[in-house]
Order: C-alpha cells, then sequence, then structure tokens
C-alpha cells in the first residue's frame, strides 16, 4: 500500500517537474565563438561569454587552428601543446567547452572538409548564437574562419548535408567580432555589450595565454610596454591594454546602449564588446535580441 502510494505521488509530480525543466531549457541559451586561434574568442568576446555564463547559459569557444606558429622561442610542436593548456586554463576560468582544431597556423583553407566541421561544431552544440570574425582581416587564417562559418551559416540548417548530424531547424543569430578594418566593408555595429561588469574577470581569461599576452604579441608588435611581474600588476595591464583600450565606445555604440540597455547616463561604461549581425544567418526581430542577450532591457 505505502509503494503504491509513493508512486501515485511521483506520477502526479513528475509533469510538473517535467514542464519546469522543459521551461528552464527554453531560456537557457547555447552560444559558440569559433575563432581562429587560441585566444582570438577571449580577445573579441570574453566579456560577452563571462556575461552569458554568469546568467546560467552555456558557451563553447573553439579555435579553428592550434596556434603552433605564434612565438618567437617555441617550436611548433612545443607551441602547440603550451597553447592547449592555455585553453584549459581558460575553461576553467570561464566554465566554458572549449576545443582547439589541430590544424596548423597559417594554414587554415575554407575548404569542404573543414566546411563539414564547421557545420558539425554548430549543429552538435545546438547553438543559438554563433560568433565569428569578419572575412576582411590582415590574418588568413581569420579571414577564412569567418568565410568557413558563413558557409555554414545556411548549410546547418539543411538535413541532407551531414546527415549524420541532425541539421539545426531554427537558424542561429550568426555574429562578426568588432575590428578596425575598413576595405572594403567597415565593421557596423548592431549589437552593442556593456562588458563594464567584467573587465577584470576578462583580463584574468586573458592572463591564462601567458605565452601570447606576455611574450608574443608584445614582441611581434615591437611594443616598449615593460610587462610586470606580479599577479595584480599584470591584470591591471590586460585590463587597460586589451580590455578597455579595445572596448572603445564610438557615437554609434553611444545610441545602441541607450537603445539596448535603456541607459540615460553612460559615463559608468567604461568598455563594451560589439558585434555586427552577419546577413546569413537568422535576422532577429528587437524582440529577440532583448531576449537573447543579458542586461538587455525588456522594451
Amino acid at each position: 500500500m505505502k509503494q503504491r502510494f509513493i508512486l501515485l505521488a511521483l506520477m502526479l509530480i513528475y509533469p510538473c517537474v517535467n514542464m519546469l525543466s522543459s521551461e528552464e531549457s527554453k531560456d537557457s541559451k547555447r552560444v559558440i565563438i569559433i575563432c581562429a586561434h587560441p585566444d582570438d574568442c577571449e580577445i573579441t568576446s570574453g566579456g560577452l561569454a563571462l556575461l552569458f555564463t554568469a546568467a546560467g547559459h552555456e558557451v563553447k569557444c573553439v579555435s579553428l587552428t592550434n596556434g603552433n606558429k605564434g612565438h618567437q622561442s617555441y617550436n611548433p610542436i612545443e607551441l602547440a601543446a603550451v597553447r592547449l593548456k592555455e585553453t584549459e586554463e581558460v575553461a576553467k576560468r570561464l566554465k566554458c567547452a572549449y576545443e582547439v582544431v589541430n590544424i596548423n597556423d597559417g594554414e587554415l583553407l575554407p575548404t569542404l572538409e573543414n566546411r563539414l566541421k564547421v557545420i558539425r561544431l554548430i549543429r552538435e552544440w545546438k547553438a543559438d548564437v554563433v560568433i565569428t570574425h569578419r572575412p576582411f582581416d590582415y590574418h588568413p587564417d581569420h579571414r577564412n574562419a569567418s568565410l568557413l562559418v558563413q558557409d555554414a551559416a545556411f548549410m546547418v540548417t539543411v538535413p541532407q548535408m551531414l546527415p549524420e548530424v541532425p541539421a539545426i531547424k531554427n537558424n542561429p543569430l550568426f555574429l562578426y567580432t568588432r575590428d578596425r578594418f575598413t576595405t572594403p566593408l567597415p565593421f557596423r555595429s548592431d549589437i552593442v555589450i556593456d562588458i563594464t561588469p567584467v573587465t577584470k574577470e576578462k583580463a584574468n581569461l586573458l592572463d591564462a595565454h601567458v605565452s601570447q599576452v606576455y611574450e608574443w604579441l608584445p614582441w611581434i608588435n615591437q611594443s616598449k610596454d615593460v610587462i610586470p611581474s606580479d599577479k595584480e600588476g599584470r591584470l591591471n595591464y590586460l585590463e587597460k591594454n586589451y580590455v578597455i583600450r579595445r572596448g572603445v565606445i564610438t557615437e554609434k555604440d553611444k545610441e545602441l546602449l541607450y537603445k539596448w540597455y535603456r541607459y540615460t547616463d553612460l559615463s559608468n561604461v567604461k568598455a563594451i564588446e560589439s558585434f555586427q549581425i552577419c546577413e546569413y544567418g537568422k535576422q532577429p526581430t528587437e524582440a529577440e535580441i532583448r531576449n537573447l542577450f543579458p542586461g538587455y532591457s525588456a522594451q
């Protein structure tokens, strides 16, 4: 008799639990950032990634190369191992998934094989938002990563393309990260994210890429900056040079901060990340954009 009572109670409770989990999953967002090198995801979109994970959403970072050429001292085999460990540290700090594709740095090409890899990545993650470089960039890997994601943008919805991985029914929102290049077209701000609350945390993500932010990038850029040796000094250096300086706010960005956040005073906004909507994926309504991004006002 007691067992029957317990069974009946579970039958009555279960639909409610199931409905709750369905409602929770409905509100959960899944974001995949697909860039060319280990550290590109964090430099371009680390603040947004932090805000997404803090809000309980799922984030995956992908580097389409192993980054094994970007250092003045390490040989390619050594550097690939170093940079893989650095991404593993980022995954711990960001509480995200991180995947590095074993393609040599500087050798990424927009082949069919690589397009299928990107389609698989997006489908398996069941992405709501996909972020990548723009196709106008100084680095061939950045340009080709962008082409691969663009070429996947429609194909992720086509069932007979890579049929062993179920197609996505609702095409994700595809976004480009901000850059400084103007030929043939300059970057256009559509989505602006206030990352002021997480500038130090973004610096901490970049701090995991020791081989890059403290060694390779200062060397290749012939920087005269003195890299601090202590942890706090290094975080302050990264926050100033990689987060706030790169997060400069243009007049267009100000308009969007007023629009999306309903801010009336921008004096407290220290840094942003800005994104352009790709024409090839989902073309969201204003209401859909407000629902997708943490911190945006409901109307």
